[in-house]
């Protein structure tokens, strides 16, 4: 009897605090719902091809406990706490929900998790205009004009830098785990080539093209299909096989996008696999990388001898790691920047950073690296001396005055030259 007794008081409780909330509060912890919601679908209900619910335990869970927690105090915090806690809940919301729909619906339309992510972001937008709202309701009217204005000033400026410093690299984070380049219908290799299909090194299937080898060496041109073609049509008129496919998340391949490259290596081993599966000669298989298969590419050969040579074009930083080779008080904003980034990446990729691609290069002993990188290059692109000093192989290294990949664009003759010579040096089988 007591214990129904008790259950009674609580649904009284329940019922009455529910009642007794104010028309704001009802409207936020609603739009928390909401968001809740698309949190669900996104990672456990709709998860990427060839993913699983465990794959993202880490990245469905802790947003899931941080909304879970800040509706549980929302009504003991101050208003400019709660206006705060809106504001921010209410970007992200408008983040997480807007994304995928907004980079994949004008190409493909609407799919999946995109209709509870619109959803989301409509909740995102009335939370955020709620914390406005309170925070106007909550400002002070009874100190003097100079103290009242200074506080404002004070708090505007916080907020532009915490927007920055802080929800901006998280935002940015979000999208680098969650949109990719969609599929890549048709392609110009150079020569007839066939649809193919392999595992990466952790069972993703990944989905390609290949072109035969008609001088006994291939080699693979990474990411994509896309923006590796007029790559792989130089190396195709010399006579090397290509492999060139999509990374995991990108086009028809499995998995979860990410657009720092984490995980690339398991793409690479795959597809080093698949080459030595179709007859290739193991040694004489190279890769050249554009950007971040560049890095993926210095990964691999810092963890394995199966590929032979590598091309590095475009190298640069994928984590904090990276950013702090060289360490400055007029860099320290941008190593936060960074920072941020890469706790945000790590938390929606449900992966720890790789490793600094210059302790990396440090274990490249014997396979011939060729460094390239642009005087107008991406983000640690100015680190490739460094990464070249490290590697204790075979290696050179050449700058070039151009952007960042824009290598084969800027300088046809001399970059055909140079890397088509690099691979007859390296990959010769003698």
């Amino acid at each position: 009897m007591s214990i129904a007794v008790d259950h009674v008081a609580e649904r009284k409780g329940f019922h009455e605090s529910v009642k007794a909330a104010s028309a704001e509060t009802l409207v936020a912890l609603g739009a928390f719902g909401l968001i809740a919601v698309h949190l669900v679908d996104d990672s456990f209900l709709q998860a990427e091809p060839g993913t699983s619910v465990a794959d993202h335990l880490v990245s469905g869970l802790v947003p899931l406990a941080a909304l879970a927690a800040a509706a549980v105090v929302y009504q003991r915090l101050r208003p400019g706490l709660r206006a705060a806690l809106t504001v921010v809940i209410g970007i992200s919301g408008i983040v997480s929900g807007s994304v995928e729909a907004a980079f994949y619906g004008p190409k493909e339309g609407l799919s999946g998790d995109d209709f509870s992510g619109l959803v989301a972001a409509a909740a995102g937008l009335c939370l955020l205009i709620l914390g406005v709202v309170t925070a106007w309701r909550a400002r002070k009217q009874d100190h003097p004009l100079a103290w009242r204005y200074g506080r404002r000033l004070l708090l505007g400026v916080a907020w532009v830098v915490g927007l920055y410093f802080v929800l901006f690299p998280l935002s940015l984070s979000y999208g680098f785990t969650h949109v990719a380049r969609v599929g890549t219908s048709q392609g110009n290799l150079g020569a007839p080539y066939e649809a193919v299909s392999f595992e990466a090194s952790d069972g993703l299937r990944l989905d390609g093209w290949f072109v035969p080898s008609r001088n006994g060496a291939a080699v693979i041109v990474y990411p994509g299909k896309k923006g590796t073609q007029n790559h792989a049509r130089m190396l195709v008129r010399h006579g090397y096989g290509v492999l060139v496919f999509d990374r995991r998340g990108e086009g028809t391949s499995e998995g979860d996008p990410n657009a720092l490259g984490w995980g690339f290596d398991g793409d690479l081993k795959g597809a080093l696999a698949y080459l030595r599966s179709r007859g290739v000669d193991p040694d004489r298989i190279g890769g050249l990388g554009l950007s971040v298969g560049g890095e993926a590419l210095l990964q691999t050969a810092g963890e394995t001898t199966a590929v032979k040579a590598v091309v590095s074009e475009g190298a640069g930083a994928r984590s904090v790691r990276e950013d702090t080779v060289h360490v400055s008080a007029r860099r320290l904003p941008e190593i936060w920047f960074s920072a941020v980034m890469t706790a945000g990446t790590a938390l929606f990729s449900n992966r720890l950073p790789p490793p600094n691609l210059k302790s990396l290069a440090a274990r490249i002993e014997h396979t011939p690296v060729f460094f390239v990188y642009a005087t107008k290059g991406a983000g640690g692109e100015d680190n490739n001396p460094d990464y070249y000093a490290a590697a204790r192989g075979p290696k050179q290294i050449w700058k070039i005055d151009t952007s960042h990949t824009h290598g084969l664009t800027a300088r046809p003759d001399e970059y055909e030259r140079r890397v088509v010579g690099f691979f007859d040096r390296s990959l010769s089988g003698g």
